[in-house]
């Protein structure tokens, strides 16, 4: 089963460390390899690299 995605803005339904997995604009070439740790309820932020929406998906 894929790991659900969430984008900037949703909350987390489960506290653990997030990656960045896509930027929501696909027009950036930039590489984003950035985690977070989350605790559940916490609202993901944009990408700490870019600054852009970001879509996120769990890692741990």
């Amino acid at each position: 089963m894929a790991n659900k995605t969430y984008k900037t803005g949703e909350k987390a339904q489960e506290s653990g460390t997030y990656k960045v997995d896509s930027l929501v604009n696909e027009n950036s070439s930039k590489q984003e390899n950035t985690e977070v740790k989350m605790e559940e309820g916490e609202q993901f932020p944009p990408s700490p690299s870019s600054n852009e929406a970001a879509n996120w998906v769990k890692v741990s």
